[in-house]
């Protein structure tokens, strides 16, 4: 079953996060998971929202989501993204077909 990684960021170190970013597909191509959505500016719609980024990461299962979550290459670029940034990360199950 596909999972949904959401990750909302503020970031607080634009030139660390930038760095992470750079870096991010280089990585990411190496495994399963897919970028569908990456916003700095999402329109909030209902309620209040006190982040700056959504991202928006699909994976085919759980385990290849682990697989890039894990992996040395990903864990290494990381170290950016938490020095140059807060996040809320959310895994989501997709619904059945």
């Amino acid at each position: 079953m596909a999972v949904y990684a959401i990750a909302q960021l503020t970031i607080t170190d634009r030139a660390v996060y930038n760095r992470y970013q750079s870096r991010f597909m280089e990585v990411m191509n190496h495994y399963k998971g897919r970028v569908l959505a990456a916003d700095e500016n999402p329109k909030v719609i209902e309620g209040q929202w006190d982040r700056e980024k959504v991202v928006l990461l699909s994976f085919p299962d759980e385990a290849a989501f682990q697989e890039w979550a894990d992996s040395d290459a990903y864990q290494e670029i990381a170290k950016d993204r938490k020095a140059g940034s807060t996040a809320v990360v959310l895994l989501v199950k997709g619904t059945p077909k």
